[in-house]
C-alpha cells in the first residue's frame, strides 16, 4: 500500500490534535507536571485518529471488513434498507479501534439512506434499528447488492460520509469516518458464505468477512 491516498493520522482528528497540543503545551509551560493529564488526552486523540494503510485481499466474491473491531453478530434476518432476507455481520468498534471506514467491495454506490436516532451504546441489538445511521446501497457489477451501514454509538456523535449515489468504490477505498465508539452493519445476500464468527477481532479491508454466493 505505497500509494495510501490518506495521511496516517485522519484528517478528521486534526483540529482536535492542535487543540489538545496547544492546551498540553500551555499547561506545561506554566504548571509543569500538572500538564500530564493533557498529554494522556493528547496520546489518545492521536491514537483515536490513526489510519494506516491495509493490505487488500484479491478475489471475486471476498467481501472485505468495512471497519476494525470486533463482531458482535452473524446470522440471518431482514435487511431493512432492501426489504429483502439477507445474511448480516455487525462489527463493534471501540475508542482504541481504527476509526475509518472502507468499501467491503467494488461497487457503484446505488443509493445513501440517512437516518436520524437515538445514541446507545452501539454493541445493543436494538443500536442497529434506534441509533442514528447511515446506509450505503452498492451494486456489483454482477447485480449483486448489499447494504453497508454506519451506526453511531453512545460516544459518537458524528458520522461522516463522503461518497454519493452514481459514484464507485473499489474494496479498501476509505469512504467515511465515525468519531469516538459505533459499529458498521452489513446485510449480504442470502447464501453468502460467513468467514467470521461473533467474538472474532478483524480489521478493515484485510479482514474476509464473507464469500459471496457463488464463490
Amino acid at each position: 500500500m505505497t500509494n495510501y491516498p490518506h495521511p496516517i493520522i485522519a484528517r478528521e482528528g486534526w483540529p482536535y490534535l492542535t487543540a489538545s497540543l496547544i492546551a498540553a503545551v500551555l499547561v506545561a509551560w506554566f504548571f509543569g507536571w500538572w500538564s500530564i493529564p493533557f498529554w494522556i488526552v493528547y496520546l489518545f486523540i492521536l491514537q483515536f485518529f490513526r489510519d494506516p494503510p491495509r493490505e487488500i485481499p484479491q478475489g471475486a466474491n471476498l467481501v472485505l471488513c468495512p471497519a476494525d473491531g470486533r463482531v458482535l453478530l452473524v446470522g440471518n434476518m431482514r435487511d431493512p434498507y432492501r426489504n429483502v432476507e439477507a445474511l448480516k455481520v455487525s462489527v463493534f468498534m471501540n475508542v482504541f479501534n481504527v476509526h475509518s471506514n472502507r468499501s467491503p467491495v467494488d461497487a457503484a454506490v446505488k443509493d445513501v439512506v440517512y437516518n436520524k436516532g437515538l445514541f446507545v451504546n452501539a454493541s445493543f441489538d436494538k443500536a442497529s434499528s434506534d441509533n442514528e445511521r447511515n446506509a450505503l446501497i452498492l451494486r456489483m457489477d454482477d447485480g449483486t447488492e448489499l447494504a453497508c451501514v454506519q451506526v453511531a454509538g453512545l460516544i459518537a456523535r458524528r458520522i461522516l460520509c463522503y461518497v454519493k449515489p452514481g459514484e464507485r468504490l473499489t474494496r479498501g477505498q476509505r469512504y467515511g469516518f465515525i468519531r469516538f465508539g459505533s459499529r458498521v452493519d452489513l446485510y449480504l445476500p442470502l447464501g453468502s458464505k460467513p468467514r467470521v464468527a461473533i467474538g472474532d477481532k478483524v480489521k478493515a479491508t484485510t479482514t474476509v468477512i464473507a464469500e459471496l454466493p457463488g464463490g
